[in-house]
């Protein structure tokens, strides 16, 4: 199994770093955990294109995460030999259809769509896990963003490739998330790599990790630690801090 960030960057980042999608491959084929706006020019820069996705999962509804759909589900439906995989918690899938998607997706000349028109879709339930060529995928709730009184479904993945020898074999990925160290510190003690978002901006958002907090997490944790998902200019010193590093547009993890 690998993992490739096709962007590294946050929300509103630019060129150099595209947003943070994640690109994971094994047995020749391809699966990306998120489709924000930033993509298709993403992939392209790889040589990728629309046809060369097998299958996708989305960690939630913000732009730089599902964006991108309208384009995959578009060139995917338009060439009907090509039928990728969606998978995810069935919930979040539906509310993403009905509050991001379906505005460009619902209606095409003469008929009204769904989803499942455009993917093979496959929903699970919280606290159930898929696999997708034998590699699986166990959603994390997390904590991104407060509705009022609500908190919008958000998910993070513990990843595992149950055919790898490799001792570093169990990933979480911690998708966008609010610094929750009491919600997730069992999930950096269960993973062998940790791959956090963290905002690097002067001020804090409030709705992602940012770097001054992460920094004080133990060492053992930071060890295990590479960042993603931060503003444009200049960085911390990661690796003096106690992390692995951050993680640059491009970079492929072997597991």
């Amino acid at each position: 199994m690998e993992l490739q960030f096709i962007g590294c960057g946050s929300a509103f980042t630019t060129r150099e770093f595209y947003q943070s999608n994640v690109l994971v491959k094994k047995n020749g084929k391809r699966f990306l955990i998120d489709v924000g706006g930033d993509a298709r020019h993403a992939l392209e820069e790889l040589g990728l294109y629309a046809k060369d996705i097998d299958a996708f999962t989305l960690t939630h509804g913000h732009g730089d995460h599902c964006g991108g759909v309208e384009w995959l589900a578009f060139c995917r439906y338009f060439a009907p030999t090509l039928n990728p995989e969606l998978f995810g918690v069935g919930s979040l899938l539906l509310d993403i259809w009905n509050k991001s998607l379906a505005g460009g997706l619902e209606s095409v000349e003469g008929k009204m769509l769904r989803l499942e028109d455009y993917f093979r879709v496959t929903s699970i339930r919280p606290n159930e896990t898929f696999k997708w060529e034998n590699i699986e995928f166990r959603p994390v709730q997390t904590v991104h963003v407060m509705n009022g009184f609500r908190i919008v479904e958000s998910y993070g993945y513990f990843i595992r490739d149950l055919d790898s020898k490799n001792p570093e074999s169990s990933v979480f990925f911690t998708g966008d998330t609010q610094f929750a160290p009491h919600q997730l510190t069992k999930f950096y003690e269960m993973a062998d790599v940790i791959l956090h978002d963290a905002e690097t901006a002067p001020f804090k958002s409030g709705v992602h990790a940012h770097y001054s907090d992460l920094k004080g997490l133990p060492e053992a944790t930071k060890k295990k630690m590479w960042l993603y998902h931060y503003q444009p200019g200049e960085k911390p010193d990661a690796v003096a801090d106690g992390f692995r590093g951050f993680v640059t547009k491009g970079q492929n993890f072997e597991f």
